[in-house]
């Protein structure tokens, strides 16, 4: 068996999913032309001596659609022997990336691979790909999948979470991001990109002005949603509750983004052919499934899985990234993990930062990544939550040779 090291990062800032976002001239593929460039650079990479590059992306319709792995690999004019994987679970999928890059190293099949996501939401809006089990009512009853946004007030309804509660999750994750960025902390893994007239170099989803206050004015994002009848279906399928709490805003909701990330996964044979040392290791990767009603439990289920096949508690680890896929499914998290703030995304979640659903997991690998070595930390765990209850979760240890 070899260890799965992670040689190199590389990301695109995060830019608002709209038609004034910095990235929105931008096309995925020249994204990712950008930042393959951006990590040969960094890396003193020998693209001829990629194997694989494993991509992440949710909605796979236009210029995401046909496998953009491999387009974007075509586009980027890279090496035409490169092989293309994009993977699907829904936001976890960067995440997913990873895990397969690294098993696959970790097998023997490979010595270096490119993994990593892109969701370029202000081109490919989420789902435009009109999925069935998203547009047809009965369909999804009889999959018991519904929307994000109700799942987390049904979570924040079966597990008595306050709308203050969920509130304070997005002040504190605005608040660290705004602290982070200002004193740098992205800095590390952000790649500038070249735009039709300008150059996209900042995170751009971030309000330094929220507060409780703010947010304690908007209004319930999905209210109206439970009206229409889904309220009384998660009532007749829940017997733990008798009312939804709506306590779920835009405020408190992870902000649609424009993004990409790559990371540079090898063999530990693989160092002598790179400018780079080894970072850390992939130790560990969990998928798991939970309650497909309350949509983004599934992180957690994969945090406690992967804790429990490493033989670890969280203790044991130095820092957590767990998505904000919604502010109840964070309130949760630290509950159920029994998580201090100290050690849960301590700068800021997607919340504040954004959320480019297919690359998500992967920025946040190494924005984890980039914290454990600002603080000369060893541990980090980095959790996504993906629609119909799905989740993934990935340990990664700096030191390489335990």
């Amino acid at each position: 068996m070899h260890k799965p090291i992670i040689y190199s990062a590389v990301r695109s800032p995060r830019a608002r999913a709209k038609s004034n976002g910095a990235l929105h001239s931008v096309s995925p593929q020249e994204l990712l032309s950008q930042l393959y460039r951006a990590l040969q650079a960094k890396s003193g990479l020998d693209l001829t001596k990629v194997e694989e590059v494993i991509l992440g992306c949710v909605t796979q319709q236009g210029e995401q659609a046909a496998n953009i792995a491999r387009s974007s690999v075509l586009y980027a004019n890279l090496p035409e022997h490169i092989p293309g994987l994009t993977v699907h679970r829904f936001c976890s999928s960067g995440l997913d990336a990873i895990a397969l890059a690294a098993l696959k190293v970790q097998t023997g099949m490979m010595q270096c691979t490119i993994a990593g996501g892109v969701e370029m939401m202000s081109r490919v809006p989420m789902l435009s790909d009109g999925a069935r089990i998203f547009t047809d009512a009965d369909f999804a009853k009889q999959c018991r999948t519904l929307l994000m946004g109700s799942g987390a007030d049904l979570i924040a309804s079966i597990h008595e979470i306050s709308r203050a509660e969920a509130d304070n999750v997005a002040v504190l994750s605005q608040q660290r991001a705004t602290q982070s960025q200002a004193q740098g902390y992205f800095e590390p893994s952000i790649v500038p990109i070249e735009t039709a007239d300008s150059i996209a170099e900042t995170d751009e989803c971030i309000r330094p002005d929220t507060t409780m206050e703010s947010l304690a004015a908007l209004v319930p994002a999905f209210a109206a949603l439970g009206a229409s009848g889904v309220d009384t279906f998660q009532i007749e399928n829940n017997g733990q509750v008798q009312e939804i709490s709506h306590i779920h805003t835009p405020g408190n909701s992870p902000a649609m983004a424009d993004a990409a990330g790559l990371l540079l996964i090898g063999s530990p044979e693989f160092t002598s052919s790179l400018a780079v040392k080894a970072r850390a290791q992939v130790v560990a990767s969990v998928t798991a499934a939970a309650d497909p009603l309350q949509v983004l439990t599934g992180c957690i289920a994969a945090t406690k899985a992967l804790l429990n096949q490493t033989e670890l508690s969280a203790a044991d680890i130095d820092l957590f990234e767990i998505h904000e896929a919604f502010a109840a499914t964070s309130v949760l998290a630290k509950r159920e993990l029994a998580l201090s703030d100290d050690k849960l995304n301590v700068n800021g979640g997607v919340i504040a930062l954004g959320h480019p659903m297919g690359a998500t997991g992967a920025i946040m690998a190494m924005t984890l990544l980039d914290e454990l070595e600002r603080r000369n930390l060893r541990r980090g765990v980095v959790a996504a939550a993906g629609a119909a209850g799905s989740g993934s979760a990935i340990l990664i240890d700096r030191d390489i040779s335990a």
